[in-house]
C-alpha cells in the first residue's frame, strides 16, 4: 500500500471516530465522563467490550502464536468463562449495591485508607503498562506501513497515535467510549473474517474446505496434559479463570463500562453474552492464525518475521489491496479501543482514588490536564518497551499481569471470604513484598519443585501470598 493511501484511511477512520465523539460529548458533565449518565444500552456495552478485551493483543500475537503454542491458549479462554461467571455473579452486585464510580472505593469501606490507595495505585501500574503493551503492536505496525515511508521516527508515530485517541476522548469521557468501541469491535471482526475469506479465495477452498484444514492441522492442537508443562491446561484453565477475574471484574477499565448501564440486572446481561460470544471469536482468530500458516506452506513464502508480525506481513505484502486496506482498519481499531478506554480508566482512578474528587464535581480544567499526563505517560512506557521487547507481546502481558494484579487479587478476595480487618497500614508493605516473592519462587521453581515452571497461573501464587500476608496481619473486626 502506498504511504498516501494508508494516511488516508487513518485519516477517514479518525474521522468518524471525532464525529461518533462530538455526538456523544454534547451536554456531557462530570457525571457523563465517569459514568455516562448510568443510560448505556447493555448489548452495546456487551458487543464494544469484545473489541476492548481483544484488542490488539489477540488481534495479532494470538494468530501469530499458533505456531508455537498452537491452540493452547484457548485452554485459558474456556477459564475465562468461570471468571467471568464470578464477577457477573459476585462483584457486579456488589459495585452496583455501593453505587460506585471507581470500584477501588471498596478497599476503603472494607479496610481503609491505606488499602484503598494501594489498591488503585497497583491498577494504575498495572494498566499502564497494559496499554503500553498494546499499543505498542500496533504503533509497530503503522510504522512500518506509513511513517518509515517519509523516514519519521517510531516515537512520533506513538506520539500522533496517542495525541488522535487523546483528541476524542478528553471531553465525553466513558460516554463517548462506548459507542466508539462499538464501532471498533465491528472493524476488529470485519478484518479477521475477511481475512479469512481472502485465504479461502486465493488458495481456491469452500467453507468445507477450511474446516477440514483447520481441524485436521498439527497447529490446532489445544489440550497439554502434561503437568510440568507451562501450557498444562489446568494451569491454563485456572489462570484464565483468575485473570478474567482480576483483569475484568478488579480493572476499573472494564468495569466502568459495566458501571454504565442502566441497572445490575442489565449489566449482568451484558457480562454473559459478553463472555459466550468471547469464546467463539477466539476460537475465530485461533482458526485464523492456522490459516495463515497453512497459507505461507502453500505459498512456499519464506517467513523470518516474529510470531507478532506474522498476520501484519502477509495481510500487507500477500493479500492484496483489499486485504491491505481491512487489516489496516482492523489495527487502527483496535489500537483505538484498548487505549482510548484505558486513559478514560486512569484518569477516574487518579481524580476520584488519589485527588479524592467528587465524580459529580465540575473541575474540568484539572481532569483533563491529568487525562493528558497519562498520555505521557504511556507514550514514555511504549519506548521503554520497544528498547528491552524480546518475547511475543501476548506472553508479556500475562506476565506483567502476574506480578501487578495479583495484589488486587489478594485484597478483594480477603476483603469479599474474610470478615477479619487488617492492620491499614501494613498493607502498602505486603503488596510490594508479595510480588518480589513471586518473581523468587517463579525464577526457581524447576529446582525447587521438580522441574515445576510457572505458566500464566503465576497470578494465583501472587494472589495467594498476597491473601496470606494480609491473613497474618489481620485481627477479628
Amino acid at each position: 500500500m502506498s504511504p498516501l493511501l494508508v494516511f488516508l484511511i487513518i485519516a477517514g477512520y479518525f474521522a468518524v471516530l471525532m464525529l461518533i465523539a462530538k455526538l456523544t460529548s454534547r451536554g456531557s458533565t462530570a457525571e457523563s465522563f465517569f459514568t455516562g449518565n448510568r443510560q448505556s444500552p447493555w448489548y452495546l456495552v456487551a458487543f464494544g467490550m469484545i473489541g476492548a478485551s481483544l484488542s490488539g493483543v489477540t488481534f495479532i500475537s494470538v494468530p501469530g502464536e499458533v505456531g508455537s503454542s498452537h491452540w493452547s491458549y484457548f485452554q485459558i479462554v474456556l477459564g475465562y468463562l468461570l471468571g467471568y461467571w464470578v464477577i457477573g455473579s459476585v462483584l457486579l452486585p456488589l459495585y452496583y449495591k455501593m453505587n460506585l464510580v471507581s470500584i477501588y472505593q471498596y478497599l476503603d469501606s472494607r479496610f481503609g485508607k491505606k488499602s484503598y490507595k494501594t489498591g488503585a495505585f497497583f491498577f494504575l501500574i498495572s494498566r499502564v503498562i497494559g496499554a503500553a503493551f498494546r499499543l505498542f503492536l500496533v504503533a509497530t505496525v503503522l510504522q512500518v506501513a506509513f511513517f518509515d515511508a517519509f523516514d519519521i521516527p517510531f516515537a512520533v508515530s506513538v506520539f500522533v497515535t496517542i495525541a488522535l485517541i487523546w483528541l476524542y476522548t478528553f471531553k465525553g469521557g466513558i460516554k463517548t467510549i462506548v459507542w466508539t468501541d462499538t464501532l471498533q469491535t465491528l472493524f476488529m471482526l470485519l478484518a479477521v473474517g475477511i481475512s479469512i475469506w481472502i485465504i479461502a479465495s486465493d488458495l481456491n477452498y469452500s467453507p468445507g474446505q477450511i474446516i477440514d484444514i483447520i481441524s485436521n492441522s498439527s497447529t490446532s492442537e489445544m489440550f497439554v496434559w502434561d503437568w510440568q508443562a507451562p501450557r498444562n491446561f489446568f494451569k491454563q484453565f485456572f489462570a484464565g479463570a483468575f485473570i478474567a477475574i482480576v483483569m475484568t471484574g478488579l480493572d476499573q477499565d472494564m468495569m466502568q463500562k459495566n458501571l454504565t448501564c442502566r441497572s445490575l440486572k442489565d449489566a449482568q446481561k451484558n457480562m454473559l453474552w459478553f463472555s459466550i460470544v468471547l469464546v467463539f471469536v477466539n476460537l475465530f482468530f485461533l482458526g485464523l492464525g492456522t490459516l495463515l500458516y497453512h497459507f505461507v506452506e502453500v505459498k512456499n513464502i519464506d517467513l523470518t518475521q516474529t510470531t507478532d508480525a506474522l498476520f501484519p506481513y502477509l495481510a500487507i505484502n500477500h493479500f492484496g489491496l483489499l486485504g491491505g486496506v481491512i487489516f489496516l482498519l482492523g489495527i487502527t481499531a483496535a489500537a483505538y479501543s484498548s487505549a482510548d478506554s484505558a486513559l478514560t480508566a486512569l484518569t477516574t482512578s487518579f481524580y476520584i482514588d488519589f485527588l479524592g474528587k467528587d465524580p459529580n464535581e465540575s473541575a474540568t480544567h484539572q481532569r483533563r490536564w491529568i487525562h493528558l499526563g497519562f498520555s505521557v505517560l504511556i507514550l514514555v512506557v511504549i519506548l521503554i518497551f520497544k528498547a528491552i521487547n524480546d518475547d511475543s507481546v501476548i506472553n508479556q502481558v500475562f506476565k506483567v499481569a502476574g506480578y501487578t494484579y495479583g495484589p488486587l487479587l489478594g485484597l478483594y478476595s480477603f476483603g469479599l471470604f474474610t470478615k477479619r480487618a487488617v492492620k491499614d497500614e501494613l498493607v502498602p508493605v505486603v503488596c510490594l513484598v508479595t510480588p518480589i516473592l513471586t518473581y523468587v519462587i517463579n525464577s526457581y521453581s524447576a529446582t525447587w519443585f521438580g522441574g515445576y515452571q510457572f505458566g500464566f497461573e503465576l497470578l494465583l501464587l501472587n494472589g495467594l501470598l498476597s491473601f496470606v500476608g494480609l491473613a497474618i496481619i489481620s485481627r477479628k473486626s
